[in-house]
Formats: structure tokens, C-alpha cells, sequence
């Protein structure tokens, strides 16, 4: 294959395949392969009939849906180059991103954003609008489209073309944009394959936003390749019915999500202290025995109360979840346990937007939770003189979009990407340490890793954000959003859960919000991501004040 939009094809001798399932109209609706040719090919014509040609960029901000894999693969089909963007972002960003790519039409959910773009934007974009009403100068896409549509084609190009621009999440200034070409795409999915990660048989809920590479990857291309069915989440808000309703074998999802399952659990668990223990009796025994470090009294509890706690969290994830694939961030040690010991297959992978995005998986048959599991095949890897991990492959990005000089910093003459992670390589498995840019230093020349420190926290439900900071500083501090005000029960706890940490590591101070960092305020990145910078500005007063009271 050359060409994403040939994912697709490839099932048309298919035509009643199932791939997608979205709920509208009060009901949930399949959308077969004849079905999807048809809305492609139309999509097709109705970017001929603006006037785009190969090459330029198609900018889609939209929430997940058919609606967004019927854009993005019919601008493939023409040669078009698709720039995602995440439909909850801020409006300046939106327009940073639309600038700086020179995408010529805009396919959008809404357009709070369009004042924005009216202020930043010389000219806009062409803009079609896929919710809602008409509202100038926007198009609805019932009038954009054209009613019929030749057959589907797709336009003869070299793998090496560009297929998209992602944009990077931005946890410190400008997001810099990804340039990766339908070979990197095709290649990174052909990994997966070999993975074994998903069959034709499986149906994937589709969580995250497609506008997230590995989303993207795992969660649409991976399936369009092997023709399994992706059910589109309602909404966060209603997970846990969708799960139970739609019964996936599949998710793919950031450990937050697990997380907030973890959440829920303990504060159920919280009234009924004798279903807590049997509760974590129950997932420690389990885990003890996937990490064949079973003791002597764990077949009573496996054979006891474990099936029927085991079945009820299943049950409660759709009862037919075959794995879920946890990418995008580090999973909790805890939370992995305690799924796991109940019978959760849950795979940790690692990647980065610039890498397709996956560069390592665990495998079902070699799981290792603490890591992020061995390199996709083609795959290499080595270490920086500074530990760092180094990617080479065709899974690397082309380069950062009219940024040459950000891409000589990431990418050697010979083709090796510096992550910027900080990894250990054991047993030809790659474990992360940390990340290079986020070290803390203090004033007395210690070296610390927040991440470390910030997982631990995140395994008490007292903390839901943490930010640890101190560069430069005596001693380390902690910026958390708790419902607890008392900053010296927070102060025992966090140090409680760090003490297997060194004791310069020691939590000193604690400033308490009410107020949860979101995307919305620009505390998130879309990825969920902490953005580090501008965390420390808004709390910029109270940071000093308790540094200055020594």
C-alpha cells in the first residue's frame, strides 16, 4: 500500500463488512463498507468541486465520529494533506495551528472559535460545518456536499507523500507541527500487526480523541486494516453504559481513564470496609499470581471470593474486554495491579506523536506492566550518552512542519530520534526513568524526576493533579487540586506514599486548589498532558510567598 485511503478499499469486496457503529437519532447505526465508499466518494468531490488540489491542507476539528474518518480518508484519496485538531482546544491555539499549516478549508464541529480566527487569520480558510446550523461564513456540509459522486478513486502517489501535520500537544511554547507521511503511518500499523494486537473479530470503543495519534493509529487505522468494527464513545459521561451496552473486546485509552475507574472504586469501596478487603485481598492475589509470586494462602482466596469480584469488574467493562492497550502516558503501578489481579489484560505501549506514534508494546504473551514493553518490529533503539532514548525507523516523522532548525535538534544526520526520555534497556525491554526536560535540579545540586514522585501521589484519591516543583529551589514543593484544604494532612500523606524515595526527595510544602486543571483552562494540553509552565504561572504568587517564608 501506498495510500491510507487504500485501508478502506481493500474490504470492497466486503460491501456488508461492519466497521463503524455511532450512536444518532436516539439509536446506534452501523455504517457497512458500500455505505462508506459512497460518503467517501462524495467527500472526494465535494473537496474537488472547492478547489483543493494535492497537497494542500484539510484542517479537521471535529469529535469522533464516521463523520471524521469520511473527511480524512477522502482527502487521502486526493492527495490532500489532514491536519487534526483537538475540537476542545483553545481558540488560539486553533488559530495557530490553521496559520502556521496554510490549510485551506476547515471541517468543523462548531465555530466558538471563529472570533479568533476573524482577529489571527489575514484570510480564512474555507469552512464547512458538520453540527448545527448554517452560520456565515460557514457552509453546512448538507450543502457542501455534492448529492452524487463518481466512483471512489484514489490518486497514484509515492508512499513517502505527506499525509498529515499533527500538531504536538504544547506543554511549553508553540505546538510544532508533525510531519508524517502515509510510508510512516502504513509501516507503524504493520508493527502493530505483528503484534497481534487486533483482529477482524474485535470491536473496539474508540475513547480518546482522533485528533491523538495513537488514536489515530491504534485505534482507526490499525482497525480499518483489519477490518474490525469501532464503536464511538457517547461521551465520557456515558462510558460506562456504552461499555456495558456495546460489550468491546478492545479499547484503547490513557491510563487516566483507568485512573478514574480506580477513583470510583475506592470511593465506593470507602463505606463498606469488608468488601474493600476482600476487594484488594482478592486483586492482590490475583496479581501475585500473574507475577508467579503466589503465597501460600492465595488458592483459598482464589478459589473463594476472587471468580465472583473478578466477574463483577468485568461485567462492569462489557464483559467481553480482551485487552485493553494503555498508551500516552505512565501507568500507575497500582491501578495496573489491581486490573490485572482481577483479570484486566491491560498491554502498555509507548510512543510519541513524532514516532507514528508507537515505538514498544507488551505483548500478551510476555507482559511486563513496569515496562512499556519490547520495540515494534523494524524498530531500533539505543541509548544517548545521557540515557536518552534514541528511535530509528521508518516510523520517524519527516521533520517539523517549516521548522528545520527545531528538526536538527530531534533528528541526527543518521536518521536517530532523540525521545527525550530517559530509559533503562533490560532483557530487550525498554523501561522509562523519566523525562530528560522535567528534571528538577536543586539549589543543592540534586537531581530529581517528577514523575516519580507525582505517580506515587496519584495512587491516593486525596490527590486528583499533581505538579511537583523546585528547580532551583531548597526543597521540593507540591501544587495539587484535593477537596482536602488541610495542607498539613496532604503534607503526611504525600510523604507517606514517597517514603521509598531518597530523602531529598521530601515534600516540603503543599499549595491546595479546589479548581481542576482542565483543557478548558488551559492548564491540560488535549492529551491530558500537565502544561508544567503555565501551572507554575497561575499559581506564580503562592509559589513565592512559600519559598520566600524560609
Amino acid at each position: 500500500m501506498n495510500n491510507l485511503a487504500e485501508l478502506l478499499q481493500q474490504w470492497s469486496h466486503e460491501p456488508e463488512r461492519v466497521l463503524y457503529r455511532q450512536y444518532s437519532d436516539e439509536q446506534w447505526r452501523d455504517y457497512d463498507v458500500a455505505t462508506l465508499l459512497v460518503l467517501v466518494a462524495r467527500w472526494q468531490a465535494g473537496y474537488k468541486a472547492a478547489g483543493l488540489v494535492a497537497g494542500d491542507r484539510v484542517a479537521l476539528c471535529m469529535k469522533n465520529g464516521v463523520q471524521w474518518v469520511i473527511a480524512d480518508l477522502a482527502a487521502h484519496c486526493s492527495g490532500l494533506v489532514v491536519v487534526p485538531l483537538y475540537v476542545d482546544d483553545n481558540a488560539d491555539n486553533i488559530s495557530w495551528c490553521l496559520q502556521d499549516s496554510g490549510a485551506r478549508l476547515l471541517v468543523a464541529d462548531h465555530l466558538r472559535f471563529l472570533p479568533s480566527l476573524q482577529k489571527t487569520l489575514g484570510n480564512l480558510p474555507q469552512i464547512v460545518l458538520v453540527r448545527g446550523a448554517s452560520t456565515a461564513p460557514a457552509m453546512h456540509v448538507d450543502h457542501w456536499l455534492p448529492m452524487r459522486a463518481d466512483a471512489l478513486s484514489i490518486i497514484q502517489q509515492p508512499a513517502e507523500s505527506l499525509a498529515t501535520i499533527v500538531y504536538t500537544s504544547g506543554t511549553t511554547g508553540r505546538s510544532k507541527g508533525v510531519m508524517l507521511s502515509h510510508r510512516n503511518i502504513l509501516g507503524n500499523i504493520a508493527g502493530i500487526v505483528d503484534a497481534c494486537i487486533v483482529y477482524g473479530e474485535d470491536r473496539l470503543l474508540s475513547v480518546l480523541p482522533m485528533s491523538h495519534m495513537f488514536e489515530r493509529t491504534a485505534g482507526y487505522y490499525l482497525a480499518l486494516n483489519a477490518g474490525a468494527t469501532v464503536i464511538y464513545c457517547r461521551g465520557i459521561n456515558e462510558l460506562a453504559q456504552d461499555l456495558a451496552e456495546q460489550q468491546p473486546t478492545v479499547v484503547m485509552a490513557v491510563p487516566r481513564l483507568f485512573q478514574r475507574i480506580m477513583t470510583r472504586i475506592d470511593e465506593r469501596l470507602a463505606r463498606a470496609p469488608i468488601k474493600r478487603w476482600m476487594f484488594y485481598q482478592a486483586a492482590q492475589a490475583g496479581w501475585r499470581r500473574f507475577a508467579k509470586q503466589q503465597r501460600f494462602y492465595d488458592p483459598l482466596i482464589l478459589h473463594s471470593f476472587y471468580p465472583k469480584i473478578s466477574r463483577t469488574l468485568r461485567e462492569r467493562l462489557g464483559g467481553k474486554l480482551r485487552a485493553a492497550i494503555i498508551g500516552g502516558a505512565a501507568l500507575d503501578q497500582r491501578v495496573a495491579e489491581v486490573l490485572i489481579g482481577l483479570g484486566v489484560t491491560m498491554l502498555q505501549g509507548y510512543g510519541l506523536t513524532e514516532t507514528s506514534p508507537v515505538i514498544s508494546v507488551n505483548r500478551f504473551e510476555s507482559n511486563v506492566p513496569s515496562s512499556v514493553g519490547p520495540p515494534m518490529v523494524d524498530v531500533e533503539i539505543k541509548l544517548s550518552d545521557s540515557s536518552e532514548l534514541m528511535v530509528r525507523g521508518s516510523l520517524v516523522m519527516q521533520g517539523y512542519w517549516q521548522n528545520p532548525a527545531a528538526t536538527q535538534v530531534i533528528i541526527d544526520s543518521e536518521g536517530w530520534l532523540n525521545t527525550g526520555d530517559i530509559v533503562e534497556i533490560k532483557d530487550e525491554r525498554i523501561y522509562i526513568c523519566g523525562r530528560s526536560k522535567n528534571i528538577l535540579v536543586l539549589s543543592n545540586g540534586e537531581k530529581i524526576a517528577p514523575e516519580d514522585i507525582e505517580k506515587a501521589l496519584l495512587q491516593d484519591a486525596l490527590f486528583e493533579q499533581v505538579m511537583v516543583i523546585g528547580e532551583g529551589r531548597p526543597y521540593l514543593a507540591l501544587v495539587t487540586v484535593s477537596k482536602e484544604k488541610d495542607e498539613q494532612l496532604l503534607l503526611r500523606h504525600a510523604n507517606q506514599l514517597i517514603r521509598h524515595l531518597p530523602r531529598y526527595a521530601r515534600i516540603r510544602r503543599v499549595i491546595v486548589s479546589q479548581e481542576p486543571w482542565t483543557a478548558e483552562n488551559d492548564l491540560l494540553t488535549p492529551t491530558l498532558k500537565i502544561k508544567r509552565d503555565a501551572v507554575q504561572a497561575v499559581y506564580e504568587r503562592q509559589i513565592e510567598a512559600i519559598y520566600s517564608s524560609i
